[in-house]
Formats: C-alpha cells, sequence, structure tokens
C-alpha cells in the first residue's frame, strides 16, 4: 500500500471518532515515529510504498486509535517543554497547562544560581526533568507514590541527561521530605469524582486515575498535606507552586492563607482558567 491509500483509509476509520485536525495531527505523529517521515516527505512522495511490516505496525496503532488509546500511549512518547518523554499507562500525559507551571516557575527563579527544588508527585518526571535541564545548578528531587512511575521518570531523566534524584513515596503517610528546599512543586491528584462525565472517555478509560481523582468530600486532601509539609521544610522566603483544579482556585488560596503563606497567587492558563498557584513562606 502506497501512503496515500494508507492516509485516506487512516481519515475514513476515524472521522467519525475524531475531529479532522486531530486525526491530520494523529497521521503525522504515526508517520514520523514508525517510518520517520516528516509532513515534507510525505507532500513529496506521495507514492512512497510501505513495507509490509511497517504497515501492519500501523494498522494495529490505528485499531487502538479506534478504541480511544491516546496516541501518546501507541507511540509510547511525547514531547514536554521542548523535551522528549516516554510515557506508558502507569503515568499520566503531559499536559500544555502543566508547561505553563513549568515556564511561571522559570521566570521566577531560574536567575538563582543554586536551588533545592522538589517536585511531588512526579509521575513521568517532566516537571522535575525540565527544571534540572533549565537549571543545571539546581538539585531536584521527585517524589512518586508509583514504582512504575519512578521507573519511567528515571529513564527520561536519563534520555535527558539530567540528575533527579527520585523517590518512591505516599506523601499523604508522609511525616517529614529529605531535606529543606527553596521551591517546592505539585501537580497533584484534584479532579473530583464528580467531574468525570466532563472527562473524555480516552482520559477515563487509559490514564492511571490515582494521579487524577480525589473524593469530592474531600477534593483539596493533597494540598493541604503538601501545605502543611512546605511550612516545615521550605527555606526563609521558599516558594510554593501547584497546579490546580480550575474550579476550587478561590478554596485552595484561601486553604495556603490560613496555612500562614503569603503572597498567594492564582495564575490562569492558556485557556482563561484558573490553574496555576503560588504562595511564599517567610
Amino acid at each position: 500500500m502506497i501512503i496515500t491509500d494508507f492516509k485516506i483509509h487512516f481519515f475514513k476509520e476515524l472521522e467519525t471518532l475524531y475531529p479532522k485536525t486531530e486525526i491530520q495531527s494523529f497521521f503525522n505523529l504515526l508517520m514520523q515515529y514508525q517510518l520517520k517521515l516528516s509532513r515534507v516527505d510525505i507532500a513529496l512522495s506521495p507514492q512512497l510504498k510501505i513495507t509490509k511490516s511497517d504497515l501492519s505496525l500501523l494498522k494495529t496503532a490505528l485499531k487502538k486509535l479506534k478504541k480511544q488509546i491516546p496516541i501518546q500511549y501507541i507511540i509510547g512518547e511525547t514531547e514536554f517543554y521542548g523535551l522528549p518523554f516516554k510515557i506508558n499507562s502507569s503515568v499520566l500525559i503531559p499536559r500544555p497547562e502543566t508547561e505553563e507551571l513549568v515556564a511561571w516557575m522559570l521566570s521566577d527563579i531560574s536567575s538563582k544560581s543554586k536551588i533545592n527544588i522538589l517536585d511531588i508527585g512526579t509521575g513521568s518526571g517532566c516537571i522535575a526533568i525540565s527544571l534540572a535541564k533549565s537549571l543545571p545548578n539546581a538539585n531536584v528531587y521527585a517524589i512518586d507514590i508509583s514504582s512504575k512511575a519512578i521507573k519511567t521518570a528515571n529513564q527520561n531523566a536519563k534520555n535527558n541527561k539530567v540528575n533527579v534524584t527520585f523517590i518512591e513515596e505516599n506523601i499523604l503517610t508522609a511525616n517529614k521530605l529529605p531535606k529543606k528546599f527553596d521551591v517546592i512543586v505539585s501537580n497533584p491528584p484534584y479532579v473530583r469524582e464528580l467531574e468525570k462525565n466532563k472527562m473524555q472517555n480516552n482520559v477515563l478509560q487509559n490514564e492511571p486515575h490515582v494521579a487524577l481523582f480525589v473524593k469530592d468530600e474531600n477534593p483539596l486532601l493533597f494540598y493541604n498535606k503538601i501545605a502543611d509539609l512546605a511550612k516545615n521544610y521550605l527555606s526563609k522566603n521558599g516558594i510554593l507552586y501547584f497546579e490546580i483544579n480550575q474550579y476550587l482556585g478561590k478554596e485552595t488560596l484561601e486553604l495556603l492563607t490560613l496555612k500562614g503563606f503569603k503572597n498567594v497567587e492564582i495564575k490562569k492558563d492558556i485557556f482563561g482558567a484558573d490553574r496555576m498557584l503560588k504562595a511564599t513562606i517567610l
């Protein structure tokens, strides 16, 4: 089969499930991943023949897309803050909003020569590794409850040639942190059970629920615990950063204020939703 014919088949199979722009993105990613062909390559060689082995793998990927398995899990990788990351079903797919959190942090702390940073709930390691890459003098630690996530994050750190100390631990039962930190950041589980009906099936059916959801009756569980630890383990003028539930911005701000944090600030994401928060301990 030639590329043009496969593309026609690919679009036809997915047209009732996804918007055309998304299907085009899937196609481009698969061509790049499986055939090492860019969009320009494909445009210049529309009659290029696909080998039987490649075609078999592409058809398998198509079947998975029809089951609404995310393309990032299918190819096993994604990009975050300009860096490559291996991912699998044990970690969340990094989001553009989280890139904004990293950018916000770097705008605040990139001038510091030496800095100790802790990322809580690291998953694929995307926040910790991106910070370590941009701040070569930083001493970066990262915690996650999942041994599989820690394994994935370790591999990503090696692939991106940075040093991050990864620790497997349940932050909800932790009584202490490894050391004092200048910066603590967390993108913890924050989606309430009642919000499931607003989420897409490809997220609900494939991404790890332990990294996504909290009980409706205690949605700020992780923020409460991390803030308590941060009060004792942030250095003077240390900064706490959170990614937050857009519907609970006011409540999260009030929680930090009541705990004695100062200069508590919420920042909106590219979609205009309350998505990031930072606070200082004096």
